[in-house]
């Protein structure tokens, strides 16, 4: 067997959204992995950006360098991230010989030699490993949040409240997983490896999103199917986050509306309509408790986005009808079916 053979056949997909000259870097990162992994491909999906990324992606990626194993698909709409992945993925899926594991992978990234090889050395080793997530980086080589457990009514509490000991007094797990010997309920998609197999199973993207929370309700359905999720912290990825949207959902001053419909059809398609309102109250009780903390002196600052609680008052309480309709794309879809979401706009 020859070590193109013996290989397992890799495709990462990256999703530009006006940052080309960050995803022609992140392409570029990827040249050492090529070496240890033949048969790696890539798909550049340009998520209908209108402006000119798709001609700069183009040139780019006509590099001698790159051409024979890096290609561009151009999307016409902004249909979101999970979306968008799930245009490249179907054509992946649907190709002659598609590939054994597919690495999403953010634009706003660049990889450290070996993380992508060490992905998919943890699914080949681990055959029930649905999906494997990195170990994120900040610019300044800190690390960032990678690995996590899903929401719950609890957790939601403690994150209003803003005070991460009371969590600890009542025996709630935090949300970040940090001890890379507990399994994640769910990894960053900014760097996560899919095993095709478990894709095909548990379905692709829900593209009732439009961006936030999509993959945490896919890591959901996996987990359901029975596949694993797991971290591999060995795998480091510099990830300067909010480049390719422009919010930095960990500093903004108000999240944007798109942020609490996805977490309220999040919870409503993972844990039931009565959480999904449970939640939002939670973290208001939480809220509340912080401005009492504030008021005696015993808290110090301000939490981001102060205005949350008018914005869940508005948005979170009460779910749509559209939260309830499922909208999980199949592999064996059509690629180029505009996402739900924007059906449920119109």
């Amino acid at each position: 067997m020859s070590e193109a053979e013996a290989a397992p056949h890799v495709a990462v997909v990256i999703v530009n959204y006006r940052t080309p000259d960050l995803a022609a870097g992140c392409v570029r990162s990827l040249l050492a992995e090529r070496a240890a992994l033949p048969t790696l491909q890539v798909v550049v999906v340009d998520g209908g950006s209108g402006d000119d990324s798709a001609e700069r992606l183009a040139a780019a990626l006509a590099a001698p360098e790159l051409v024979d194993w890096v290609s561009l698909l151009a999307l016409p709409i902004n249909g979101g991230f999970g979306w968008a992945n799930n245009q490249a993925m179907l054509r992946l899926l649907q190709q002659q010989r598609p590939p054994d594991f597919i690495h999403l992978l953010n634009p706003d990234t660049e990889i450290e030699p070996g993380a992508i090889v060490r992905l998919a050395t943890h699914l080949r080793q681990h055959p029930r490993c649905g999906a494997v997530g990195s170990l994120l980086l900040d610019p300044d080589g800190s690390t960032a949040g990678s690995a996590f457990r899903f929401p719950s009514i609890g957790r939601e509490f403690v994150r209003g409240s803003a005070t991460p000991a009371l969590g600890r007094v009542l025996g709630i797990a935090p949300t970040m997983v940090e001890d890379p010997s507990v399994e994640p309920d769910w990894v960053t998609g900014a760097s996560v490896m899919f095993r095709a197999d478990a894709l095909r199973d548990a379905g692709l993207f829900d593209d009732g999103f439009f961006l936030y929370f999509e993959e945490v309700e896919l890591m959901w359905r996996l987990r359901r199917a029975g596949w694993s999720v797991a971290f591999e912290p060995r795998s480091r990825v510099v990830h300067v986050g909010g480049a390719a949207t422009g919010v930095h959902i960990a500093k903004v001053q108000r999240r944007p509306a798109y942020w609490f419909n996805s977490r309220r059809r999040m919870f409503v398609r993972t844990q039931g309509r009565a959480a999904a309102a449970a939640a939002a109250m939670a973290w208001m009780a939480g809220r509340m408790l912080w401005k009492v903390r504030a008021g005696l002196g015993f808290a110090r600052g301000r939490p981001t986005a102060a205005p949350e609680t008018a914005d869940h008052l508005q948005r979170s309480l009460r779910a749509r009808p559209e939260d309830h309709r499922p909208a999980v794309a199949q592999w064996t879809d059509t690629p180029g079916t505009p996402p739900a979401w924007m059906d449920d706009a119109a």
